[in-house]
């Protein structure tokens, strides 16, 4: 076999100087958005008439006394401080719940061999000798906290940089719809930038780090480094329930009773609820969306770095062919850094119509410029020809057949991509049909919007089935985790469109409670419905990426397991195939169970705040935000914690009590009906949205007969949207994690469960 063109030390040089670049980029950015000014003393207003003088910026308000300026900082200070303390209060329970399974996977892993320190034989080369499984279990712990802690960090920074942009965006769409439009999707990069070059950075360092104890024993050093993948979806499980059912027990509360029973705007300050909407809008959407990202990015990258470890790049000690998935990654990062270039230096937005196209394009552009950048890396990163694990025998492949698994998981993404756009952007029918039910009530347009939910399942599924097939047929196990990588090798594009979104609806939140006029506001509205859309996006991705790594993650778990064939016939596999196939639906009980029950406590207290304050209603008087606030912070923390453990024991009460074959079902059958109930929960969720937009928005005659704000139809659509808000915040985003972390916890702990397993099969 031919060795690859890239050089070891090319390899050593190129992943930590993109990762470095990344992390420059995003600097970069973030200085670029600095530049607009929240403080009205801190430029030189001499009347000179300077690019950044207030007096340019301040020209289409007529302003010349700050007064919005420094109410806009007010108002992001109190954003920022409420997201800040709840993460605060999140991490302190979540720091917990790590140190106590990082000890949980000592001990479990440690038990293998008796705590013994002496080596042991390979697991898939009896002929060999290994590390002592003592050594696995104290690496498999550190890597658990590597990652549990890096995707923290991921999550708290993306939070950080979307409340420092939100009333720079604003501010800037005083000059126009394409300077917000700017400030806010750089600020979406810096997210962007930093999360993938932290997540391949600090990867390649723990690897590289590793192997100083390893040496030759490349199998155990990556099933030691799958723990990274572990700890990184289970911080991000507990990010995306709790900042979910912060956020949509906010947004239900200020929605029914502000905007039905009161009738005033959306993000009216008058509105008791406000500010823990929009702090929500920073938990859920970006925090929580971040670490689930970076979730799904570390467990592609250990599924595939587990196969390849057994196939021939392992055995033979190939480092570069080896360190294929990060090389894909550290390419993206390039890639990424001039798709962006498009969106804020090449083109510039001059009207509110262009800027959803302008987003489709770095999709398109980004996978366009990745397709060639894998086949470019393909070529110097792979010998012509090598061999991959296949289920106890190797698989003869070839690079170009590698490229191809990559390549169709990233245009698989893009399809997911479209799909998801066409069914919940409101330039198209389907939510235009929605939003013309509203003309006979609520109860016609949730009937639509759950079709419509339905429906959008059928194209992603035969674009994952497709890749799925195409995949496995060239390169087993290992060409499903490299699809999968595929899909989530623009992950910096798709972060930076994912938290332009919250972003623009915070800008939009600030301008209403700012008292800017009407054209302000509805430049971040049409901001915010495009960003609605590309949530949506990033969603379907997220939700894509994960079926395919769950997948690649059941394979590594039933190799490393010892398990011959998943057999569906049998009573063990049958049942637990069953059960995993109900578990999306428990899991989806019990977080919009938790959602109603905090915005249940949320309208009674919005209610209680405008019959008791004299003055709310007029405007004289201020509402009482901290209680609001309060309220979101206490349920989600409490409410959190049930879904949480469901996910986290089921692997470990399957595979003590019940074994391998039993949980391999469980894997299974989860994966199978979750990825369902995700798409259409979060395409249903973001179709009723959009709908509701569309009627406020009023730009075309047919939105104009269903409108204005106040009218029944309108009405009925925001009782849709309110429904909707928990499937596509709170349940639809959750399940993703749900389906990659019970399979990357079942692989982490299979050398446990082979050993130990199946109790209760035992006694019987």
């Amino acid at each position: 076999m031919a060795a690859s063109i890239l050089s070891d030390l090319g390899t050593e040089i190129l992943i930590p100087v993109c990762a470095v670049i990344g992390i420059a980029f995003s600097l970069l950015q973030w200085v670029l958005v600095s530049n607009v000014k929240l403080s009205p003393d801190s430029p030189r207003n001499n009347g000179s008439g300077g690019k950044n003088d207030y007096a340019d910026c301040l020209i289409e308000e007529g302003l010349n006394d700050h007064t919005v300026v420094i109410k806009c900082a007010e108002i992001q200070s109190a954003i920022s401080e409420g997201a800040t303390s709840f993460l605060f209060t999140e991490y302190q329970y979540v720091g917990i719940f790590m140190v106590a399974f990082a000890i949980l996977i000592f001990v479990f892993l440690g038990s293998v061999e008796g705590f013994s320190t002496k080596s042991q034989p390979c697991t898939y080369d009896q002929s060999k000798m290994c590390k002592p499984a003592l050594a696995t279990a104290a690496f498999s712990t550190i890597s658990f906290l590597l990652g549990a802690v890096t995707s923290i960090v991921s999550g708290f920074l993306g939070m950080k940089i979307a409340t420092y942009a939100n009333a720079r965006t604003t501010l800037e769409a005083r000059k126009g719809v394409g300077k917000a439009f700017i400030t806010a999707f750089r600020s979406g990069a810096v997210m962007g930038f930093l999360l993938a070059a932290n997540g391949l950075l600090v990867l390649y360092i723990a690897i590289n780090l590793f192997k100083i104890y390893y040496g030759d024993d490349w199998g155990g050093l990556f099933e030691a480094i799958t723990g990274y993948g572990l700890g990184g979806s289970s911080m991000a499980l507990f990010g995306r329930v709790g900042g979910g059912i912060y956020t949509k027990a906010a947004d239900v509360g200020a929605d029914l009773v502000g905007k039905v029973e009161r009738n005033i705007p959306e993000d009216d300050p008058r509105n008791p609820a406000v500010i823990a909407d929009n702090v929500g809008d920073n938990v859920g959407d970006i925090a929580g969306m971040g670490s689930d990202l970076f979730g799904s990015y570390a467990e592609s990258s250990c599924a595939a770095l587990v196969v390849a470890s057994i196939s021939s790049f392992g055995i033979n000690h190939e480092f570069t062919p080896m360190l294929y998935p990060l090389i894909i990654s550290s390419v993206g990062i390039i890639v990424c850094l001039i798709t962006t270039l498009f969106a804020t230096d090449f083109f510039e937005i001059k009207a509110v119509k262009e800027i959803e196209p302008s987003l489709k394009r770095q999709l398109i552009i980004s996978t366009v410029l990745m397709t060639i950048g894998i086949a470019v890396v393909s070529w110097v990163a792979l010998p012509s020809s090598f061999t991959i694990f296949n289920f106890g025998e190797q698989k003869a492949v070839k690079n170009w057949q590698l490229f191809l698994c990559v390549a169709v998981g990233l245009w698989a993404g893009l399809i997911i991509g479209f799909v998801t756009e066409y069914y919940t952007s409101n330039a198209y029918s389907p939510v235009q049909d929605v939003a013309d039910s509203c003309r006979t009530g609520a109860a016609t347009n949730v009937i639509f919007g759950l079709a419509l939910g339905y429906k959008s399942c059928i194209i992603p599924i035969f674009a994952i089935a497709v890749s799925i097939f195409v995949s496995f047929t060239f390169a087993a196990m290992y060409g499903i985790a490299v699809a999968a990588l595929g899909m989530l090798s623009t992950i910096a594009t798709g972060l930076a469109i994912d938290a332009y979104g919250p972003i623009s609806d915070n800008a939009g939140g600030i301008a209403e409670m700012a008292g800017m006029s009407h054209s302000i506001r509805e430049r971040t509205d049409a901001l915010d419905a495009a960003g609605n859309t590309t949530a949506a996006i990033g969603k379907g991705f997220a939700i894509g990426s994960a079926a395919l790594v769950s997948l690649a993650l059941f394979g590594a778990f039933v190799s490393r397991a010892s398990i011959s064939t998943v057999d569906v016939l049998t009573p063990k596999v049958f049942i637990g195939l069953l059960v995993g196939a109900m578990l999306p639906y428990w899991f989806s009980a019990m977080t919009m169970k938790s959602v109603g029950s905090a915005a249940l406590k949320m309208v009674e207290e919005v209610r209680r705040q405008f019959n008791t304050i004299p003055g709310l209603m007029e405007g004289t008087a201020k509402p009482d935000y901290a209680t609001c606030v309060k309220i979101s912070t206490d349920a989600s923390i409490k409410e959190m914690i049930p879904p949480g453990a469901l996910v986290m024991l089921t692997p470990l009460v399957v595979g003590i009590f019940f074994g391998v074959e039993t949980l391999s079902g469980v894997l299974a059958g989860s994966l199978v009906s979750g990825v369902q109930i995700a798409i259409s929960a979060s395409n249903t969720g973001g179709a009723w949205d959009n709908a509701k937009k569309y009627i406020e928005a009023g730009a075309s005659e047919h939105a104009r007969t269903l409108g204005p704000k106040g009218s029944d139809p309108h009405k009925a659509a925001v009782i849709g949207d309110t429904i909707g808000d928990p499937l596509k915040d709170t349940s639809g985003p959750s399940l993703n994690i749900l389906i990659k972390l019970m399979a990357v916890e079942s692989l982490v702990f299979a050398p446990f469960f082979a050993t130990h397993g199946g109790l209760l099969f035992k006694i019987f």
